[in-house]
């Protein structure tokens, strides 16, 4: 019985020893069977990824190449454009410079230009004033042959006092006292109007006359200072040999009064030219006619006939130019 127990005693290590061994020999196996799996699972892995690299290298050389191309074309483009821009800034200078030798001819062409219009001004201006002054020495000459024949006539026994209607003789002149109110110029124009001019006065006696007959609220008279130096002549063209200006007259020649007034009092006061007067005085040398048959009242004498006041004027009366 005791060999029975030892017996059994003896094979229960043995069982346990086997158990063991299986377990482990079972665990040897899971655990190949793992490392298998897991070495199939990296080896699919690895498969896939170099797989995924070939076609991503692939892909990756697909676009290294176009974009090298897409560089080649950028690179070909963009030369081309900076040639284009050379050209065209090139270009650009040219019609600069075209552009600057054009605003430079167009300069000088303005410059010519102005040139020649000043001197076509000029021309005209002095073109204008000879042509002034040739009609002004033409009058003058033309008056001075009327004076010169009527001093011939005068010798001859003419009587020279006749005028117009409603103008006054004195001393072989006739006077017309406009009214209306007018400026300088327009009172000029009318006297030209009726083959007259502004009065031009030489004589005391003559300006008694007129301040007799004149308006008493001022007339406008044919003296007037149209040149630089200040000078007032009369419209015909005579010089100043008689004056009867008023206390402190003139006085603005500087200012723009340079056309003449005859006050009420008969004095001279130098006046804007554009002032409006309400009466002018004109004068023209009168008519002369032949002398009539002996007995008569005409063959008195040249200067023996009375004038429109009553008085008989001076046969030695001098000619006023």
């Amino acid at each position: 019985m005791e060999e029975g127990q030892y017996s059994e005693i003896e094979e229960l290590p043995r069982r346990r020893c086997c158990r063991r061994g299986t377990q482990i020999v079972l665990l040897g196996l899971v655990t190949a069977a793992l490392w298998a799996g897991l070495l199939t699972l990296l080896l699919l892995w690895h498969w896939d990824t170099t797989q995924s690299l070939k076609q991503l290298e692939e892909r990756a050389a697909r676009n290294v190449s176009q974009v090298s191309k897409n560089l080649e074309s950028h690179h070909g483009d963009q030369m081309a454009q900076k040639s284009q821009s050379t050209q065209i800034s090139q270009e650009l200078e040219e019609l600069r410079a075209e552009q600057q030798r054009l605003k430079s001819q167009d300069l000088e062409l303005s410059w010519n230009l102005n040139g020649l219009q000043a001197d076509l001004s000029s021309f005209k201006s002095q073109e204008l004033n000879e042509r002034n002054e040739a009609s002004d020495l033409l009058e003058r000459l033309r008056e001075e042959v009327t004076k010169l024949r009527m001093e011939l006539q005068v010798s001859s026994g003419f009587v020279c006092n006749t005028c117009p209607e409603k103008w006054i003789n004195f001393q072989r002149k006739c006077y017309y006292f406009g009214k209306g109110t007018k400026q300088w110029v327009h009172a000029r124009y009318a006297c030209d109007d009726m083959e007259g001019q502004l009065v031009s006065i030489h004589s005391p006696e003559e300006q008694d006359f007129l301040t007799k007959h004149a308006s008493h609220t001022g007339s406008w008279i044919g003296l007037r200072n149209l040149d630089l130096k200040g000078e007032f002549i009369w419209v015909d063209g005579s010089h100043v040999d008689y004056s009867n200006w008023a206390p402190g007259e003139p006085t603005s020649r500087s200012q723009g009064e340079d056309c003449v007034m005859m006050r009420g009092s008969g004095r001279w006061n130098d006046a804007f030219c554009d002032r409006k007067l309400g009466a002018w005085v004109c004068d023209r040398l009168a008519t002369c006619t032949p002398p009539a048959s002996e007995g008569s009242a005409e063959s008195m004498g040249p200067d023996s006939r009375p004038d429109p006041d009553g008085r008989l004027p001076t046969p030695s009366a001098p000619l006023h130019s």
